[in-house]
């Protein structure tokens, strides 16, 4: 009884009570309902467990090579600003956490690149200062303090937000001729995570602005990644020639 009342629980978290019942008790495998609902809560429980270690091999690179060395800092600034963005209008509009949890563990890591990238450009101070403003512009946004027709106007504008970060990036690769210290791990599991997003907005909250920041969000991940392909010899040429 224990054991069963244990699984219940368990299970309750990938399936809602109503495909519980019909999967488990009336064997019933065959609701599409069921099938969208079921699919969209394990992509997106699955893509907040995979986002606290998204971005940790673009971090340890950054740590090992002791350089951020082609990583923009305005296009990270960018990306940070839109994910505060993003991350505080779904938790003002009350979307449940799996819908966008993983934007919250994308957005720590992207910040602790940030100031990675600051320290090891001699920038300690402004690196502080740094996270101490990202801190207060979430307080601010989260709290209450700034009005809901605010925060819809800001991720309104969002996906140029989006856009231009990733933009930025890949006009600093073009502008170097290799990708530097990005690293292929971190971008390649950003793009399958944002198009996942896509099917998992559409299910969970519908909301125009979510799904279409979700699809220019993957456009842009896609562009880095076929520039992480494009330049990859020139990249280990760079490597080789830092060894020497």
């Amino acid at each position: 009884m224990i054991a069963s009342d244990l699984f219940r629980r368990v299970a309750l978290l990938l399936f809602t009570p109503q495909c519980f019942e019909n999967y488990f008790a009336d064997l019933n495998f065959t609701d599409v309902v069921c099938f969208k609902s079921t699919l969209s809560t394990g992509l997106s429980l699955g893509l907040i467990l995979g986002s606290t270690l998204v971005k940790v091999p673009q971090i340890l690179k950054i740590i090992n090579n002791r350089s951020g060395q082609g990583i923009n800092i305005w296009s990270v600034t960018l990306e940070i600003s839109a994910i505060v963005i993003y991350m505080s209008y779904n938790f003002v509009k009350g979307f449940p956490f799996n819908s966008w949890g993983d934007t919250f563990f994308v957005g720590v890591q992207t910040l602790v690149i940030a100031t990675l990238v600051l320290i090891y450009s001699g920038k300690i101070t402004m690196s502080v200062l740094y996270v101490i403003s990202v801190l207060i512009v979430c307080f601010i946004l989260m709290s209450g303090l700034t009005p809901i027709n605010i925060l819809l106007m800001l991720t309104s504008v969002n996906i140029i937000i989006v856009v231009v970060s990733k933009l930025l990036q890949a006009r600093t690769n073009y502008a170097n001729g290799h990708t530097g210290q990005l690293s292929a791990a971190t971008l390649i599991l950003l793009l399958a995570g944002s198009s996942a997003r896509i099917f998992t907005s559409i299910q969970e909250t519908g909301d125009p602005i979510t799904i279409a920041t979700y699809v220019a969000s993957t456009s842009v991940n896609a562009l880095l990644v076929f520039q992480l392909i494009y330049y990859w010899n020139a990249t280990e040429k760079v490597k080789k020639e830092k060894l020497q």
